[in-house]
């Protein structure tokens, strides 16, 4: 079964070029152009990832993206930000709003894909121990933990 990406995005052409190269890759790609659909979109088709812009009508990206975090359905959602926003303050709010990644347009398609595949593989890799990431932290906080007490 391919992977499921969300696409909100309110430039046509943008649009057009990610959608032709993400399907080109297998993947089945949702469109959402603006940002009310794309939060409707994301609790109810269940993506795979979501390809965030910026500057959207409405609610912008930086916002759109908070609010997803801020839900249990859509928290752990891999998120990639696309926006002609290039200014390092711009990025530093993608990720304090809580985006996996931050691409500027105009972007490669290879890059997306390349982008989107090492969020996807991210999202169901496990450590070598089987845990994932919250619970290999509290083993880890555990064990600090027992050594600073003497036990082991």
């Amino acid at each position: 079964m391919s992977k499921k990406i969300l696409v909100i995005e309110d430039d046509p052409s943008t649009l057009r070029l990610i959608k032709y190269t993400l399907q080109q890759e297998g993947y089945q790609v949702l469109i959402a152009p603006n940002g009310l659909e794309g939060l409707r979109k994301a609790k109810n088709e269940e993506p795979d990832l979501i390809i965030l812009d910026v500057l959207l009508p409405g609610i912008d990206g930086f916002e759109i993206c908070h609010r997803l975090r801020a839900e249990p359905q859509t928290a752990r959602l891999p998120i990639l930000m696309l926006s002609v926003k290039a200014r390092e303050i711009d990025k530093a709010t993608g990720f304090k709003v809580g985006a996996d990644d931050y691409i500027t347009k105009p972007a490669d398609p290879s890059e997306i894909v390349s982008r989107v595949e090492s969020l996807l593989a991210k999202k169901t890799a496990k450590p070598p121990n089987g845990l994932g990431n919250e619970e290999a932290a509290q083993l880890i906080l555990h064990k600090c933990g027992e050594e600073k007490h003497g036990q082991t």
